[in-house]
């Protein structure tokens, strides 16, 4: 879809079936041109690894005994798969050579939905965040050894932590991670100090999902209101500064996602469409009608040449659609 130039609503390019249950989420990994894979999690606990080029599961795993898979996610420098279940588990999977099996795992104790976050600080080595067993806490730990960072716990009442990301910019020493609370506040971590740098109140709802330009220091929320905020991290010491929010046709929003390049913002929203917007100005582009149920998931791919470039959305109704995002600069 060329998205200046489209004027009939847009198609989805094709449709994965044959999942069986809910699609919670959904990770591209495309550097193999031969090989380009999707992987998806699913409400009875199966991990599809789809061939992009046969448009068929390629292998199906089982890990988390049948509970909800809520996030999957692939190290760039090792062939290690990260997978994280409603029971309360994150399981290491070995992928290399055709191997599929667990090596390792790590008890969250976290009940709630809260995805985690990986942040690939050198070969072999990624810092991986998860919500705790406690309401608000965040634990931090080093893979692949497992060794404990830090636990962060803000010193005010927040609610359960709802979505989290781990990143690094080229103006801090640091790692740093972005927060979203029940009660509606972004709270910003410096992770190795294990301190709070600031915080805003970006929602009167629950912040469901964020996304976050470590480029441009501007992230964006969704909640379940007819609006995404966006705000700008200018100084790290400062609270985030809200900017204009986004006014959306239907309230609630699954997650929210920029492309590699920084050009577009897709949302999965529970009104069953994903909508594009162009990131500089958060300009309407398309909306991607398919689904009959809630989105849970969008994803961009990571295709080297970006014609190949997809953005996939897995939905409550056990399809992903598959789209080709192009936009001619």
């Amino acid at each position: 879809i060329d998205l200046r130039m489209s004027r009939s609503p847009p198609s989805p390019v094709y449709i994965l079936r044959g999942s069986g249950a809910p699609l919670n989420t959904l990770h591209f990994s495309c550097h193999d041109v031969d090989s380009p894979l999707l992987f998806s999690g699913s409400g009875k606990g199966q991990i599809h690894i789809w061939n992009l080029n046969t448009r068929r599961a390629q292998k199906i795993l089982e890990g988390h005994s049948g509970n909800s898979v809520i996030w999957v996610n692939t190290l760039q420098t090792t062939s290690a798969l990260i997978s994280q279940g409603r029971d309360m588990q994150v399981c290491l999977w070995d992928l290399s050579e055709g191997r599929s099996h667990v090596v390792d795992s790590v008890w969250t104790g976290s009940v709630g939905f809260c995805q985690c976050s990986v942040l690939e600080r050198s070969p072999g080595s990624s810092l991986l965040a998860f919500a705790g067993k406690e309401t608000e806490e965040i634990k931090i730990i080093e893979l692949p050894s497992i060794t404990p960072v830090c636990t962060l716990v803000p010193d005010a009442t927040l609610g359960i932590v709802l979505c989290i990301q781990l990143y690094l910019t080229d103006s801090t020493s640091g790692p740093l991670l972005l927060a979203g609370y029940e009660d509606g506040s972004l709270l910003l971590w410096e992770v190795t100090q294990r301190s709070k740098v600031s915080s805003a109140k970006a929602h009167p709802e629950p912040v469901m999902c964020l996304t976050f330009d470590t480029e441009r220091l501007r992230g964006i929320s969704g909640s379940s209101e007819k609006k995404l905020a966006s705000w700008i991290l200018d100084r790290q010491s400062e609270p985030p500064d809200l900017q204009d929010s986004v006014a959306l046709v239907n309230p609630g929003v699954s997650q929210l996602r920029l492309r590699g390049d920084r050009k577009l913002l897709a949302s999965a929203g529970w009104d069953h469409r994903v909508r594009i917007f162009g990131w500089k100005k958060l300009q309407p582009l398309a909306v991607l009608k398919y689904h009959t149920d809630l989105v849970q998931s969008v994803a961009f791919s990571d295709h080297q040449d970006p014609r190949q470039r997809l953005l996939a959305a897995g939905s409550r109704d056990q399809r992903i659609s598959l789209w080709s995002i192009f936009s001619e600069e």
